[in-house]
């Protein structure tokens, strides 16, 4: 056997779990029964031949779900002999974590630092003078007791508020934060389960994911959250077909796949909404927001449960959200919803839905559409990669800018997204859009072309991965928007 070599090792693991090692062409049998251990017997094999020769040795595991090159060290690590992917081979933390919002400390313990720290000067002064004291003492010695006494009456007692004792539960808190808890306890990161990496756990290793994995489930971790009180997220663009119907509903899909339900897609919108025709449609009912408006007070009562609720609304089963539709059958002004009916379904569906997503018509002058603004947490302006798409946008963010305070703090957080409707649109189309929205949004998330997303009803599963992945990526930034300040 020669032992010079690292390049000549090679294993096949059979489904049955027993293997052949082969050495420079020798094989040798390797009696297990479990994949996992015919895993570990290989790698020890293949670490003591590179501990014999004092360097690493490649090693080729063949297994029925693939072909893995490996280096072997020495000491038993392993790693992958293959070049990482681009996405994996970036170490740099700031390249593989989003950055975060951290909001700033309230500094609670700022008077009770104070009060520490000022009686420890004046007790330095009393000293100090003290001190002087003394010495004027000892130079006034063997004059008469009674001049000295005239001349320095004895000083009155000090009367300033003596050094107050630190507050017990403070020094508690200060002694519990010098020292970790005995219950906390680091999460462990779950192995990698993407390319090169997976197949090394498959070898029974412990991997961790490459930076692609990490920022997937940062973002998944994003969606997933439950916040507080609800939230609401409103949908927007002044021209229609700049695909705000398809934002609300894949935002609610990814949101509701990931956080478990207890999202409601709203139909904010006065002229024949569609996102009920997109969208699945109950096998129980057909109705709209109008059947729910008589129904508001009784919804809002203690007695009501949410499977009342289940009467007015459209639930997709797939995509495990909630539909409120407009009525797109009658006329405009055969439906008319006024500002305060919009409140009133808006408590409803704070009552039942941890988040509230509103698609939104056209109209930006009427009170529908005003009053949604109201209730909205978090804007979102949906824009395809045309010009006159992105401009209607932009203008919008412009004139919120300029409404009031609160609206402007909505349009300098809002999140736009940029879908690429036309298959032919270039890159530079996209780049010049999102370049355009960066400086008067706070983030701008891109939609790569997807067939699944033009007309019809829109499902995720129907999605290609890299739009899927597009759409997790947009829904994350769009969910960090809605932590409070």
């Amino acid at each position: 056997m020669q032992e010079d070599g690292a390049s000549g090792l090679r294993a096949v693991i059979h489904s049955d779990g027993s293997a052949v090692f082969t050495v420079d062409e020798t094989p040798e049998r390797i009696g297990t029964t479990a994949a996992e251990d015919a895993r570990r017997e290989v790698v020890e094999r293949a670490a003591a031949i590179a501990a014999r020769i004092g360097a690493p040795v490649s090693l080729v595991v063949e297994e029925p779900d693939g072909v893995f090159p490996l280096l072997v060290h020495p000491d038993g690590e392993v790693e992958s002999a293959e070049a990482e992917p681009v996405a994996d081979a970036v170490d740099d933390p700031a390249a593989s974590e989003a950055p975060l919002s951290v909001p700033d400390p309230v500094i609670d313990d700022a008077p009770q630092a104070a009060l520490d720290t000022q009686p420890d000067g004046d007790a330095d002064d009393a000293d100090d003078e003290d001190d002087e004291d003394d010495a004027d003492d000892e130079d006034d010695e063997g004059d008469d007791d009674g001049e000295a006494a005239a001349a320095e009456p004895e000083p009155e007692p000090e009367l300033s508020d003596p050094e107050p004792e630190p507050a017990p539960h403070r020094h508690r808190d200060r002694h519990h934060d010098s020292r970790p808890s005995f219950l906390a306890a680091e999460r462990a990161e779950e192995p990698a389960t993407r390319g090169w990496r997976r197949g090394l756990v498959a070898l029974g290793l412990r991997v961790p994911p490459g930076a692609e994995e990490r920022r997937e489930r940062e973002d998944v971790a994003a969606v997933s959250r439950m916040w507080t009180e609800p939230r609401t997220i409103a949908v927007v663009n002044g021209k229609g077909g700049s695909g705000k119907t398809p934002t609300a509903i894949l935002l609610a899909a990814v949101f509701a796949r990931h956080g478990g339900s207890a999202v409601l897609a709203w139909d904010n919108n006065q002229t024949r909404g569609t996102l009920g025709w997109r969208t699945e449609k109950s096998p129980e009912h057909d109705a709209t927001l109008h059947d729910l408006l008589p129904e508001t007070g009784r919804l809002l009562s203690s007695q009501a449960q949410a499977a009342d609720l289940s009467r007015f609304v459209h639930h997709q089963s797939k995509d495990r959200f909630d539909v409120l539709r407009s009525q797109p059958i009658a006329l405009a002004e055969e439906q008319r919803v006024e500002s305060a009916d919009v409140s009133r379904i808006h408590a409803v569906a704070a009552k039942y839905y941890r988040l509230i997503i509103m698609d939104s018509g056209n109209d930006e002058s009427d009170p529908m559409w005003l009053r949604m603004i109201d209730h909205t947490d978090q804007l979102v302006v949906a824009t395809s990669t045309r010009g006159e798409h992105a401009e209607a946008g932009a203008l919008l963010l412009e004139a919120l800018a300029n409404r009031d305070e609160r609206t402007a703090a909505l349009a300098r957080g809002a999140v736009t997204i940029v879908s690429q409707a036309d298959p032919g649109a270039s890159a530079d189309e996209t780049r010049r859009v999102v370049a355009g929205f960066s400086g008067i949004a706070h983030a701008v998330a891109t939609i790569p072309y997807d067939p699944a997303m033009i007309g019809g009803q829109l499902r995720y599963d129907n999605l290609r991965p890299a739009t899927q992945r597009a759409w997790l990526a947009a829904a994350a930034t769009v969910a960090r928007g809605l932590d409070p300040a």
